[in-house]
Formats: C-alpha cells, sequence, structure tokens
C-alpha cells in the first residue's frame, strides 16, 4: 500500500486522522507519517499488519452497510 492509497483509504471510509489511528490503534503521528510515506527524510512503509487491518475495516464498513 502507496502512501496516497493508504490516504484514499481513510478519506474512503470517512475517517479523520484521528478515528483512522484510533480504529487502528496508533497514534495520529504514525496517521501522518503513513500519508506523507516519510518521517524526516527517511522513508516509511505500511506494514502488512496495517495493511490488513486498513481491508479489514474496509469489509466490516461494507457489511455494515447492508
Amino acid at each position: 500500500m502507496k502512501p496516497e492509497e493508504f490516504k484514499k483509504w481513510r478519506k474512503s471510509l470517512g475517517l479523520s486522522q484521528k478515528n483512522a489511528a484510533e480504529m487502528l490503534g496508533l497514534k495520529i503521528r504514525i496517521i501522518q507519517y503513513y500519508e506523507k510515506g516519510k518521517k524526516g527524510k527517511k522513508t516509511i512503509n505500511i506494514p502488512k499488519y496495517i495493511q490488513l487491518a486498513c481491508l479489514a475495516l474496509e469489509i466490516q464498513n461494507k457489511i455494515n452497510k447492508i
């Protein structure tokens, strides 16, 4: 998952950075790093377990809409 995909995922669920952080069990700053793809000059990769958690939340959101 690329930074722009992560941000698109968050916005598609209508989540603020704070809400996304709470749902993923992260700090807001980590969400910001993931969306930028960087922490200072260091490249940040979104871990697989976060990508899987995003997918699970997306599926849960779709199920709840049915």
